[in-house]
C-alpha cells in the first residue's frame, strides 16, 4: 500500500496536477474523482463502444458546453438522457434565456412573473415551451419531406442538423457521429410538442422499436464498453439495461448525489449492476459522490 502523502497547491496549478494531487492526498471523494479520471482514461482508449448518460437538469446549466466538448471531441459516441435536456438544449439553442437565480426565490413571485425555477436557474416561460413548440414544427416539416416514420434518435440527429449553436449536444453529437438515445421521450416539452404536431395532422410517426433496433446492433456486437454515468433515472437504467446484452460494461464511472440506502436505481452502486450483468465482474468501476456541475469539468479535463 502507498502512503497517503500531504500536497500543496497554487494558484497557478492547472485542473490535472490538481487531480494527481488528489491521488497523493487520497482524501476521500479527492480519492474517488483521480480514481474515475483513471478509469476513463483506460476505458475511452480500450472502448469501442463509449457510452455518456446525464439528466436533464444539467444542461439547464452552463455545463452544457462541457457536455457538448466531449462529444464534439469524439470521447463518446452513445449518448442516453431525458427529454429535459433536449428541451433545454432545443431553448437555449434558440436563443431562450437561463439565468442565474437562487434556491431560496419567492416561488409565488416568481410564478407572478412567469418566470420558471430549475434550482437555482431561473427560465422565463417565453424563453422554453414555444421556442422548443416552434422549433419541433419546423423539425416535423423537414422530417415528412423525408418519410413518416422516425425513431427518435434519428429525430434527434435531423434536430442537430438544424441547431447551429455550438455549445449545443445535440449539434455536438450529429456533427461526431454520435447517437442519442431518450426512452422516455414524451415525458417534456419536446414529445408533448410532437403529439400536437400529429393532433394537428401533420403525418409524423415516432417508432421507439427502432431506436431499440439501433441500440441491440451496437451493444450486441460491441467488444469493449465503457460508460460514464452522471445522475439517475431513466437514462442512467437504460444504459445499464443495454449493457447487459453485451455481457455488462468493462469499465464505469457514476457520478451522483443519490444514496443507496433506500433502494433506488439512482442511488446503486456499480457493484449492484454487478449481479445484475450489467456491469462485468472484474469490471474497473469508479464512484463519486457529489455534484456534476463540479466534478464532470474536473474529469473532463483531464481524460
Amino acid at each position: 500500500m502507498e502512503k497517503v502523502k500531504d500536497v500543496r497547491v497554487g494558484p497557478n496549478m492547472k485542473v490535472c496536477e490538481l487531480v494527481e494531487a488528489f491521488g497523493a492526498m487520497h482524501g476521500f471523494t479527492a480519492a474517488s474523482i483521480y480514481e474515475a479520471v483513471n478509469v476513463l482514461r483506460e476505458g475511452l482508449k480500450e472502448s469501442d463502444l463509449r457510452v455518456l448518460s446525464f439528466t436533464g437538469n444539467l444542461v439547464a446549466t452552463g455545463l452544457r458546453g462541457v457536455i457538448a466538448q466531449l462529444l464534439r471531441e469524439g470521447r463518446f459516441n452513445v449518448v442516453f438522457t431525458t427529454t429535459g435536456a433536449v428541451d433545454h438544449d432545443i431553448a437555449r439553442s434558440m436563443g431562450g434565456r437561463y439565468l442565474k437565480g437562487r434556491f431560496e426565490a419567492d416561488d409565488s413571485k416568481l410564478r407572478e412573473l412567469d418566470v420558471y425555477r430549475l434550482g437555482n436557474v431561473f427560465i422565463p416561460s417565453d424563453s422554453y415551451g414555444e421556442l422548443i413548440e416552434a422549433f419541433v414544427t419546423r423539425l416535423v416539416e423537414k422530417a415528412i419531406e423525408r418519410k413518416g416514420r422516425w425513431g427518435t434518435y434519428e429525430l434527434l440527429r435531423l434536430a442537430g442538423e438544424m441547431i447551429s449553436d455550438e455549445d449545443s449536444f445535440l449539434r455536438a453529437a450529429r456533427l461526431a457521429g454520435a447517437e442519442v438515445f431518450v426512452p422516455g421521450w414524451p415525458d417534456g416539452a419536446f414529445g408533448t410538442a410532437l403529439f400536437m404536431e400529429r393532433q394537428k395532422g401533420k403525418q409524423i410517426e415516432v417508432d421507439y422499436f427502432a431506436d431499440m433496433l439501433r441500440l441491440s446492433g451496437l451493444f450486441f456486437t460491441s467488444k469493449r464498453a465503457a460508460g460514464l454515468i452522471v445522475g439517475g433515472g431513466i437514462s442512467k437504467h437504460h444504459a445499464l439495461w443495454w449493457s447487459q446484452f453485451k455481457g455488462g460494461l468493462d469499465y464505469a464511472v457514476y457520478i451522483t448525489t443519490a444514496h443507496e440506502g433506500d433502494g433506488s436505481l439512482s442511488g446503486a452502486r456499480p457493484r449492484e449492476a454487478v449481479s445484475w450483468g450489467k456491469i462485468g465482474v472484474g469490471a474497473r468501476v469508479a464512484t463519486v459522490q457529489g455534484d456534476a456541475t463540479v466534478i464532470l469539468p474536473m474529469i473532463a479535463a483531464c481524460i
